[in-house]
């Protein structure tokens, strides 16, 4: 299966999620929540969290017919964690459109990402139980404390791999691992298949983060939407810059460190330093080397489900985030 076509049958997929989140939502009684919901959830968005709970409950056969209702919960999650987001980073633009806190402000759109999690977790209690609301819970508790980690980080000049890969965990691998756990937990799958999808789901987002860092500096910003060197300029660490570091002789590494302590304005002015430097140290291969690994990983894990037919969507979209430009 190539990009277009797995890209074309996740589209179909989608809108059958969409239906069914249309039809749940329709219990919303306040005006200025449904807007502010149908202004979260439907203005864009692949379900990629919810297509992986459907895919994952689908490799050990056909799947509770409620499974869908499962799968909305985590996008209702991410949607939720988006809202705060923007508040938190007052954004004005997600997906080129104006974001809820820029139309309504803060407090009604805080109070709609609060109810969206919350519903979330009753949606997921109701049709998945203890098992599904425990992952839910963990993959929330995840994402809040990755956001306190960011904050420190931002407030140093430097930071390890391991601080990374610790903000990336919960920013974005814990709710897709969740996500795929909660499907295959919810028929009937082993502890073992379980493990393969919980590793599945977390090596997809973090490499999916991985390739986010390449395509900034590598990408075409026609199709990614940002300027080459976005991230730099606003002085982010990321993966190519931090594997750069830990290989940079003194002179080479004193520039990087000086441009990141500099303005945006001189970070903007040097990006093709910054870009030939971390070239010269193959930054850029060696975090592209780390993705493919990750990638690697969760494909071996799908073995133990022969040869369902989910596992091949699995694993085309495990490709997909490797080769994709935008």
């Amino acid at each position: 299966m190539n990009n277009g076509e797995l890209l074309a049958a996740f589209k179909e997929k989608a809108v059958q999620i969409d239906a069914v989140m249309e039809a749940d939502l329709a219990v919303v009684e306040s005006p200025l929540l449904a807007e502010i919901i149908r202004h979260a959830i439907f203005q864009g968005g692949k379900r990629i969290r919810p297509l992986l709970t459907l895919l994952a409950a689908s490799l050990v056969g056909n799947p509770p017919a409620d499974t869908p209702r499962l799968a909305i919960s985590f996008e209702y999650l991410h949607a939720a964690s988006l809202l705060h987001d923007d508040v938190i980073d007052h954004a004005t633009l997600r997906r080129g459109a104006e974001t809820a806190n820029t139309i309504w402000g803060m407090e009604p759109v805080i109070l709609a990402g609060d109810y969206l999690h919350a519903h979330a977790m009753a949606l997921a209690s109701e049709v998945g139980g203890s098992t599904a609301m425990a992952l839910i819970g963990r993959a929330t508790a995840a994402m809040v404390e990755s956001e306190f980690m960011q904050m420190h980080n931002a407030r140093e000049s430097l930071i390890a791999e391991e601080k990374y890969f610790q903000v990336l965990m919960g920013k974005t691998a814990a709710l897709i691992a969740a996500a795929c756990e909660a499907g295959i937990a919810h028929n009937q799958g082993s502890n073992e298949q379980r493990i393969a999808l919980r590793t599945y789901g977390t090596n997809l987002g973090l490499a999916f983060q991985i390739v986010d860092d390449l395509l900034d500096y590598l990408g075409d910003p026609a199709k990614t939407g940002k300027a080459v060197g976005n991230d730099f300029q606003e002085g982010k660490m990321t993966l190519p810059l931090i594997k750069t570091l830990e290989k940079a002789e003194a002179k080479d590494r004193d520039v990087l460190i000086g441009l990141l302590k500099a303005t945006s304005q001189e970070r903007s002015r040097q990006i093709a330093t910054a870009h030939a430097i971390i070239e010269k140290y193959q930054g850029f291969s060696l975090a592209r080397t780390q993705a493919e690994s990750l990638l690697a990983e969760a494909i071996a894990g799908l073995a133990i489900f022969g040869e369902a037919k989910a596992k091949d969507s699995l694993i085309g979209l495990a490709q997909y985030v490797l080769s994709r430009d935008k």
